[in-house]
């Protein structure tokens, strides 16, 4: 779908933003961008994203007690299982483990000692044995266990498949095949029998709703192509069968880079779609930008840039489907990037706003989206930021690196007060987008997008929604004709209050550092 930019006339259409004294007045002119969009079942996905390792403590008889970053590294399948009633109680619907299949030990670029240690097997990223549950997680009872308990709230489950590479001497997979080529990257199409297998066989042993691919690029896109039809016809399958789990068949890659490099590696071509959905990286980062900063230091605080990141999506093919996110296991969590940008630490209101205001965003999103654990209760490392700045800092030994410093202990009991506060918040934005189509599901056409206000009009049918954004920390108010909303009546989405149009405007005030829905009724 192409961007249709419709310029009003100024003259006549002015969009003014103001603060609360004349002298902050504003002039901006209205201009609507309507942003390419795909509608699909997969767009309301809301996915919890575990670290297994790091999360919960189940079973305390099987731990790996090391690991990269902060956390105890003694989480485990049961940790899992006896934390789903918490994460259906957040409005999330799916959960995405990280790899779960027994890992071989390596040597670990940041050990100045070189010294072979668990850290690599903790993560589940080197494979040795796809066909076996890791014995530091828990068992494969425990696995079934924790994936039937899952479905019985209503959660998809997704795991990790990397089918790029691997470590150590693969056995020989129940049909007889092996990946070929080296164990860092494999060699494609020999290697292509044995990952399909292994992403066929979980969904028909587990009942597994589908994959997060480990590092896609390393997957020729033909390749992906004829391992992600595979899914869907064995899903399809099953739906013929009658069963009601292992038939949904979503597959997300991670292509850590900028949109050209997604499209090329990930997405493929109209004619010869890749996948069908990746993470969005280049929207992520233009929202830590706008309200934190990037992983770099970066940050650019202003709204405009935020349809920089959606009409990235323009170059992808026309059945993309990107996944939002605010943070993974090798980025920087939101709050410590909010400290790194010397806004606010966890004793400042400013920092829960700023992870309200995130979440809101992605709450307003059109497509899945995740929510890494621990990033609904603003979870930080404690000083993170004065450590890392100092050269002599052995990172690698305190989990203070970038790339692993999220892997902190997951907390879902005895939470503080602006914990659960932010918890309770998420748990509301995900309970209204599962109501409004609109907002998962939606056409989206921005407004307004300059300096610290960004506004966009959500529509599927019947159900429309305006949603606010301020991402400064002052107060201010917009002014919408009302023929923009086809309606003479607003109404917040939490506080229930209306608004109604007055000459033909509405006047809306927007705190600061905040997300805002309204009804138009």
């Amino acid at each position: 779908m192409k961007i249709f930019l419709i310029l009003l006339l100024i003259s006549i259409i002015p969009i003014m933003i103001y603060g609360y004294t004349e002298t902050d007045t504003i002039e901006i002119n209205l201009q609507l961008t309507e942003y390419k969009y795909i509608s699909s079942k997969f767009n309301n996905l809301r996915i919890y994203q575990i670290m297994v390792e790091s999360f919960q403590d189940g079973d305390p008889n099987v731990n790996y007690n090391t690991g990269y970053g902060p956390s105890h590294h003694c989480g485990d399948l049961k940790g899992i299982t006896n934390s789903l009633p918490y994460i259906k109680s957040l409005g999330m619907n799916a959960i995405w483990l990280t790899p779960i299949f027994d890992s071989e030990k390596g040597t670990p670029s940041y050990n100045p000692d070189k010294n072979p240690n668990k850290k690599l097997d903790a993560t589940g990223y080197f494979t040795r044995n796809y066909f076996k549950i890791d014995p530091n997680f828990g068992t494969l009872e425990d696995a079934r266990e924790m994936i039937t308990n899952a479905h019985n709230l209503g959660l998809y489950v997704f795991l990790d498949g990397v089918f790029g590479h691997h470590k150590g001497n693969i056995p020989i997979s129940p049909n007889g095949n092996i990946p070929k080529g080296r164990s860092s990257k494999v060699s494609y199409p020999e290697s292509l029998e044995f990952y399909k297998e292994v992403a066929l066989y979980w969904i028909n042993e587990l009942e597994i709703d589908g994959w997060r691919l480990d590092q896609a690029y390393q997957i020729p896109i033909k390749y992906l192509r004829e391992i992600r039809e595979a899914v869907e016809a064995k899903c399809s399958q099953r739906i013929y069968q009658g069963k009601k789990w292992g038939t949904l068949g979503y597959i997300v890659g991670e292509v850590w880079n900028k949109a050209e490099i997604i499209s090329k590696k990930g997405y493929g071509k109209n004619d010869n779609p890749g996948l069908l959905s990746t993470f969005d990286f280049p929207l992520r980062y233009k929202l830590v930008q706008a309200l934190a900063c990037e992983e770099k230091g970066l940050r650019i605080p202003d709204a405009s840039i935020l349809v920089d990141g959606f009409l990235s999506h323009e170059i992808y093919h026309d059945k993309a489907i990107p996944n939002l996110m605010l943070t993974n296991h090798d980025l920087v969590r939101f709050g410590d990037l909010i400290q790194r940008a010397g806004l606010a630490g966890p004793n400042s209101p400013n920092y829960w706003k700023r992870h309200k205001a995130a979440f809101s965003f992605l709450a307003a999103y059109t497509g899945p989206i995740t929510i890494y654990y621990g990033d609904e209760i603003g979870d930080e490392v404690e000083n993170f930021i004065a450590k890392i700045d100092d050269p002599k800092e052995k990172c690698w030994l305190k989990g203070l690196c970038d790339d692993h410093v999220s892997r902190t202990s997951g907390k879902i009991t005895n939470l503080t007060k602006n914990e659960n506060d932010l918890k309770n918040y998420v748990a509301q934005l995900m309970k209204m987008r599962q109501k409004n189509a609109a907002l998962w599901n939606g056409k989206t056409t921005n407004l307004i997008a300059e300096n610290n206000i960004y506004v966009d009009l959500k529509e599927k049918d019947d159900n429309k929604i305006l949603y606010t954004l301020n991402i400064a920390n002052k107060k201010d108010s917009i002014k919408i004709p009302s023929y923009i909303l086809e309606t003479d009546t607003l109404v917040d989405y939490f506080s229930h209050k209306t608004i109604i149009s007055k000459d033909g405007f509405f006047i809306i005030h927007i705190d600061e550092l905040s997300g805002n829905f309204f009804i138009c009724k």
